[in-house]
């Protein structure tokens, strides 16, 4: 679905989500697998694991399973839950907005020889 204006703020283009199911089911399977790896890296740092020079690679391994298992999780939400939305936004050049206020992107014009009046865009990076 897109629209035809382009005035900011307009929605340019809307893809509604797919909410399947089958991404439903595998999200729900994750988060169990997820809390059963939380619950045995609580498990392993309670009773020491971390002590051993094993026990704590083990313990980095289950961790980082953890954090591979939140990423599948949301990869998965935000590809099949998500729509997919854009909006027309106002084109800007990058230092404009950092140095120069919007009147004064031309500049100011030459005149009565004082050097404050030269022209801004001789130099348009001037911080104020």
């Amino acid at each position: 679905m897109s629209s035809s204006g382009s005035t900011y703020g307009d929605i340019h283009r809307y893809e509604p989500a797919r909410e399947s199911t089958a991404a439903a089911i595998t999200i729900v399977l994750l988060t169990v697998v997820e809390v059963v790896f939380v619950f045995m890296f609580a498990y392993g740092l309670v009773s020491g694991w971390g002590l051993s020079e094993y026990g704590n690679m083990f313990l980095g391994g289950i961790l980082a399973v953890i954090f591979v298992d939140l990423a599948f999780i949301l990869a998965l939400y935000r590809k099949e839950f998500l729509p997919d939305v854009v909006i027309v936004k106002k084109r800007r050049r990058k230092w404009e907005d950092l140095y120069i206020r919007e009147e004064d992107v031309d500049g100011e014009t030459l005149g009565d020889g004082a050097w404050d009046t030269v022209k801004r865009a001789v130099y348009p990076y001037y911080k104020r």
